[in-house]
């Protein structure tokens, strides 16, 4: 009879996810009862030592690991799809992600920038007294070579007694030995001493230097003085050993320093070199490792020419002393920092020794805090009751956090409850709200969203109307443009329109007066969008009116033959006998008294005669249009007056100029010159190289060659106005 389990058990294995249906956790399953399976064959060959045992053994562990992962990977499943569903759960987890570890990572981050900034202050300071003692003494050796190039200059042969005075003063800056030369010839500077001198005249080194330097396989420290005399070049070197003295005057109470000098060899890089532990900056990739047995204590590795120099500290001086603990937070911190020194065979630079500092944070703070007194007491009170401060308050967020956690999954739960029902098709259900909070005004706003998703569906029907309207727009204000430009038997036109929106309210159009004549337009409306498109259509349709068809009214008084208001007329008149100064009078007229107060454009045009080759032109406030001559000239048109539309009463200007066969009239927008990036605006002058640079390819290749820099310029940016080109060129 076969065992069944109980109801409630089987209920409560089902519920728990047992039969599994995850992948992972079967095969996993899988895999562990194959290894238990193999196992039995591997224990028998193995104790009958048979062959096979060894692949058996394998296959038992390979099949172990192999199932333990996948089971790993379906309980990382099951933890987040069981224990995580609530949110409740979710919630404690980032309370622990958000307020403990960050919490924990901050003090672990504390511990390691103090640690590295004791390191940095504690070499700082040592390496701080070193430089302070290379300036004392420099500041003697300079005073050395002055007195003796004062004796030198009165030709005074008396004994030089100043380093003998120096030395008997027992000043820390007093030299060790003093070594001079003019031109090559060693001088005598102490009264008891020979001109014998343990250096030689320094060539490899500057004249003037301030170096810790290796010489005759010791430390020094060693300046060097040089000054222009009538004999020849006055040389002074004085150095100073580092001995137990000038260290025990470096260590300044911060505790035991000791020196390590370095002995190694260079030998060509391998891979069975060994990576030490300690990284430090220096002229290639170094490492440090000290201590270790048997293994070279520095590595340094040129990347360059892959050669690797190993070597081994050598301990030289040790000053200083460590004092006991002040309590049990006082640790010993211990901080190697390379010494560069100045090797005097090679006048190179190189990590020749290493200083490792032997401290305690309360040497370090009291060398810190030495100027502030007794205020670094309060100091220490202030940091030490800010801690505990910060400590309470991130208890007490936590406690308050999981106290707010009820209420915050009630109103989830509610919220879960509403939106089954409205996936019901239920859109009646209203939750009933208690609480006064933001969780609360979301519930109360889920009330209403079933009126709400009604109202959605109808903006949005209306919506798309809109845009079927804006695209229709779009396709009206297509045929607006010249479809195909117009081509005169001296003059060849182009233009180019890319609106920044779905239309535009650039504006351009070449209007056929004559076979010999022919119009050129060019505005700038303001603002965007649809606004922009109507007024454009207007200018357009009254240009077009006005050149083409004439001055249909003969009421209206209309400028004639010149821009400057000389004559009168009143009649009918063709678009060829209106100068573009009166045409400008009549548009700013007409759009002042049919537009807006805040609407107006920025308008060009010109009449061109084929026959004479002269452009007459008027300019309402529009970005000059310019002619660049085949000689890389550039002539602006900007005779005219102000914006159409915004003033009622307003007198234009107008001139000619002749055009030159090759010469490009070229017209722009905003929208090519003002666009920005990283580098600033593009700009005319950049405008004016590409056309200058490109004048003799076709106007469209022109065109597409600017748009392209343009676009370049701007980049991943969106485009910020429309760009507009209009390009004429004179045959």
């Amino acid at each position: 009879m076969a065992f069944v389990l109980p109801t409630r058990w089987r209920y409560r294995l089902m519920r728990w996810g047992w039969p599994p249906q995850n992948r992972l956790m079967l095969r996993g399953l899988y895999l562990i009862a194959s290894a238990l399976a193999l196992l039995v064959p591997q224990l028998l060959t193995q104790l009958l030592r048979l062959p096979g045992s060894g692949a058996f053994r394998f296959c038992v562990i390979a099949f172990a690991l192999i199932g333990i992962l996948f089971l790993f990977l379906a309980g990382l499943g099951w933890v987040r799809q069981k224990l995580l569903w609530r949110l409740r759960n979710r919630l404690i987890v980032t309370y622990v992600f958000i307020g403990v570890i960050p919490a924990l990572l901050l003090v672990a981050m504390a511990f390691l920038a103090f640690y590295l900034l004791a390191g940095q202050f504690a070499n700082f300071v040592v390496t701080a007294e070193i430089n302070n003692a290379l300036k004392d003494l420099e500041a003697t050796n300079v005073t050395v070579a002055h007195s003796l190039a004062s004796r030198l200059r009165r030709k005074d042969t008396s004994a030089f007694t100043l380093l003998d005075d120096l030395r008997a003063s027992k000043q820390t800056s007093a030299p060790q030995e003093v070594c001079a030369w003019l031109s090559d010839k060693p001088l005598v500077v102490s009264g008891t001493a020979s001109t014998d001198c343990s250096m030689t005249l320094p060539g490899s080194l500057p004249p003037q230097f301030r170096e810790v330097v290796l010489d005759h396989g010791a430390l020094h420290l060693r300046t060097g003085a040089t000054l222009d005399m009538a004999g020849g070049k006055l040389r002074v070197v004085a150095t100073l050993l580092v001995d137990q003295s000038l260290l025990d005057r470096v260590s300044g109470g911060l505790g035991q320093i000791t020196l390590y000098s370095l002995n190694g060899s260079t030998h060509r890089a391998n891979s069975s070199d060994s990576s030490p532990i300690v990284t430090l900056d220096g002229p290639g990739k170094s490492t440090v490792s000290i201590g270790a047995a048997n293994k070279p204590d520095i590595v340094f590795t040129d990347s360059s020419n892959g050669t690797v120099w190993e070597g081994r500290l050598m301990p030289l001086l040790t000053a200083g002393a460590l004092p006991d603990a002040v309590n049990w937070f006082d640790r010993e911190l211990g901080f190697p920092s390379p010494l560069t020194v100045l090797n005097v065979d090679t006048g190179q630079r190189e990590y020749l020794a290493v200083i490792r500092i032997h401290t305690r944070p309360s040497l370090l703070y009291g060398r810190l805090f030495a100027a502030l007194g007794d205020v670094a007491s309060l100091a220490e009170f202030i940091l030490l009751a800010t801690a505990i401060l910060f400590a309470i308050i991130v208890l007490l967020a936590l406690f308050i956090g999981s106290r707010l956690t009820r209420t915050m999954t009630r109103s989830v739960a509610n919220l879960y409850t509403a939106t089954q029902h409205i996936n019901r098709g239920d859109l009646s259900y209203r939750i009933e709200v208690r609480e006064r909070d933001q969780l609360a005004a979301l519930q109360t706003s889920f009330n209403s969203m079933s009126a709400s998703l009604e109202k959605l569906l109808v903006e949005q029907r209306e919506k798309q109307r809109l845009e079927n309207e804006i695209t229709i727009a779009q396709e009206v204000q297509a045929q607006l443009f010249p479809r195909q430009a117009l081509q005169l038997e001296s003059l060849e036109v182009h233009g180019f329109c890319k609106p920044a929106r779905t239309v535009s309210g650039d504006y351009y159009d070449f209007l056929p007066i004559t076979a010999s004549k022919l119009g050129l337009a060019v505005g700038d409306i303001s603002g965007k969008g649809i606004s922009a498109a109507l007024l454009m259509a207007t200018i357009h349709s009254a240009v077009r009116a006005y050149i083409l068809e004439g001055v249909p009214s003969p009421n209206v008084p209309v400028l004639v033959g010149g821009g400057n208001g000389e004559t009168l007329g009143n009649g009918h008149f063709h678009g060829s006998e209106i100068s573009p100064a009166a045409l400008m009078c009549m548009l700013n007229r007409q759009l002042y008294s049919t537009t807006p107060m805040e609407k107006y454009a920025t308008l060009f045009l010109g009449m061109y005669d084929g026959a004479a080759r002269r452009l007459t032109y008027c300019n309402a406030g529009h970005l000059p249009p310019m002619l660049v001559g085949d000689g890389g000239g550039v002539r602006r048109l900007e005779t005219g007056g102000t914006v159409v539309g915004l003033f009622e009463n307003v007198k234009y200007e107008e001139s000619t100029v002749s055009l030159d066969a090759g010469e490009i009239f070229l017209a722009f927008s905003d929208g090519v010159t003002e666009p920005e990036n990283d580098y600033g605006e593009f700009g005319e002058e950049r405008l004016i190289d590409l056309v200058r640079s490109n004048r003799h390819l076709p106007l469209d290749r022109i065109s597409e060659l600017v748009t392209n820099a343009v676009y370049d310029w701007i980049g991943a940016n969106e485009q910020p106005d429309d760009i507009m080109l209009v390009l004429a060129r004179a045959r």
